[in-house]
């Protein structure tokens, strides 16, 4: 299949995520850097490369959609998946592919004013931009200057076949899964690796589902593209007096070991298991508490389009059941920056549980339960008809 954009894909891409209207003041394509703290790579700078081509190849495509900016930016990478954004950034004609944060010359411009003027935002990243970008998006909607976002981070040429997608028909499914996430007021698992079962059960109170069709036609919204999920931030304990009830085991594969957590009022309170990542994850939770918090339940349904893993999580989360540590209040939730250690420190951590990424845990139910709902959307791995 065809792992490249031409000018009117494109546009057509441009025109199916964002809609835009006469009052889109313009398009940003913005693209992080490597620098002393985080070395290139080739996916990287193939990346770069190529949100360089797209930019060039959408000035042929501005009339078309009726951009009177078109904007490509340079800027420091944050540091860490879904830290906050640098508040600088250069300026780029799409002929030069800069290698290092330290190589754009020219006067820095600030974040705040590229959101004023362009009102759509296309983050082809190494590192996440999500979580900053929602925070923002948010931030300038209450403000009056409006703008929307869709985030591509560790975006690989072999995603493309995922930019082709129904995206009607995908948006229409994972709002039928938000609605039922809206009803829930808890989610139980039960998990199998070998002879060993696990259950789980995270507290849904208090928050709301959301969804992440893949199309952004109004200012205000960040997520991922491609996409495909609905998602919700478990009840994190953060109302006084009224404390998280997420409990039980947590299998999580990683590498060749399956590490098993024991969640408490949210968190991961212990390690359970032996063996080089497991004695790794212990010293991670206990040097970084925010880590441990459950941030997300996410229900991808990507994988139902014999979609495939391409091993970065930008598409790899969409395509089933995830369960992410860290950060949330780019969710709606509580546990933002501020509670790491560091910027750099900062992250969303997703676990997501298909064959090809966990083959030694079978996830053999998922069942959704509130005042008026008692249903299994999962079952031995696969969605059930909703």
């Amino acid at each position: 299949m065809n792992q490249s954009l031409t000018c009117e894909d494109l546009r057509l891409l441009i025109q199916r995520v964002f809609q835009p209207t006469d009052k889109d003041t313009g398009l940003a394509i913005i693209v992080d850097l490597p620098d002393e703290r985080l070395a290139d790579n080739e996916d990287w700078a193939n990346r770069r490369a190529m949100a360089a081509g797209w930019f060039k190849a959408l000035q042929s495509e501005k009339e078309a959609l009726g951009l009177n900016n078109l904007t490509l930016a340079w800027f420091r990478n944050a540091g860490g998946n879904n830290a906050d954004l640098p508040e600088t950034w250069h300026s780029g004609d799409g002929e030069t592919v800069y290698n290092h944060a330290d190589e754009p010359t020219g006067e820095a411009q600030t974040f705040s004013d590229l959101f004023e003027t362009c009102s759509m935002v296309l983050a082809p990243t190494q590192l996440s931009a999500t979580a900053p970008l929602k925070v923002a998006t948010r931030q300038a909607q209450e403000t009056g200057n409006g703008f929307r976002a869709a985030t591509m981070p560790g975006f690989l040429p072999s995603m493309i076949p995922a930019l082709r997608l129904d995206y009607e028909l995908i948006n229409k499914r994972v709002w039928t899964l938000k609605g039922l996430l809206d009803r829930a007021n808890r989610a139980d698992f039960i998990f199998d690796v070998g002879n060993d079962t696990h259950e789980l059960m995270l507290d849904l109170r208090h928050n709301g589902g959301h969804a992440s069709g893949g199309l952004f036609p109004e200012n205000g919204i960040a997520g991922n593209l491609p996409s495909g999920e609905a998602y919700i931030v478990p009840y994190e304990g953060n109302i006084t007096g009224d404390a998280s009830l997420s409990s039980g085991t947590m299998p999580v594969q990683i590498g060749d070991e399956v590490v098993l957590y024991k969640i408490e009022a949210n968190k991961a309170v212990e390690i359970l298991t032996t063996g080089p990542a497991s004695e790794e994850e212990a010293r991670h939770i206990k040097a970084e508490p925010a880590y441990a918090n459950l941030s997300e339940l996410g229900l991808g349904v990507l994988g139902d389009f014999n979609l495939k893993p391409t091993g970065s999580i930008l598409l790899d989360e969409k395509l089933g059941l995830h369960i992410a540590f860290g950060r949330s209040d780019h969710f709606g939730g509580s546990v933002g920056p501020d509670d790491f250690s560091s910027p750099d420190a900062v992250i969303h951590l997703d676990r997501v549980y298909i064959p090809e990424t966990q083959p030694d845990v079978v996830v053999r139910e998922v069942k959704l339960s509130g005042p008026d709902l008692d249903q299994v959307i999962i079952r031995d791995g696969v969605f059930l008809e909703i």
